[in-house]
């Protein structure tokens, strides 16, 4: 039987479950699962966009930003969120199930509460789709907040620059 104990002597092992950043640009690995598929055997639409997310979740905390710790009271802002403002999505090229994908991000654009993310979802050398995503903090009350400091830095230190 597995115990914690043996399951964590194993861990440092295994790949980074969060991706990697790569220059200024994170890189993470997604298998395409039967439940990411439709009728037809293809990834469907909405899992492209599920995609992105983990992506863009895994960069923002490989960068150092925990979302736990900006919704948490304390640091140098009220308690916030990212939410996605806007979403352009160009689906290129199919994926099926048991296909590795690579999700990669970069950040091309950094304004007062914003983020401009650029997406792309490859299977190889073939481009699957592109996106660009406009993430706003925000208060819990739903206001845009600024960047505080260290988000700011952590952004500014990996912004493709454009």
């Amino acid at each position: 039987m597995l115990t914690r104990s043996t399951m964590s002597k194993a861990s440092p092992s295994w790949p980074d479950l969060a991706g990697r950043i790569d220059g200024n640009r994170h890189i993470l690995p997604v298998r395409v699962y039967f439940e990411d598929t439709d009728f037809s055997g293809l990834v469907y639409h909405a899992s492209y966009v599920r995609f992105c997310e983990r992506g863009r979740s895994d960069y923002v905390r490989l960068l150092g930003i925990h979302h736990s710790d900006l919704a948490a009271p304390g640091g140098d802002q009220e308690p916030a969120t990212f939410v996605v403002r806007s979403i352009s999505v160009d689906f290129l090229k199919p994926a099926r199930i048991d296909d590795i994908l690579e999700v990669i991000t970069e950040c091309i654009e950094i304004g007062g509460a914003t983020l401009t993310l650029h997406q792309e979802i490859w299977l190889g050398t073939v481009c699957l789709i592109k996106a660009d995503v406009r993430v706003v903090l925000i208060s819990q009350s739903g206001k845009p907040l600024r960047l505080g400091d260290k988000v700011r830095a952590a952004f500014e230190r990996s912004k493709t620059p454009h």
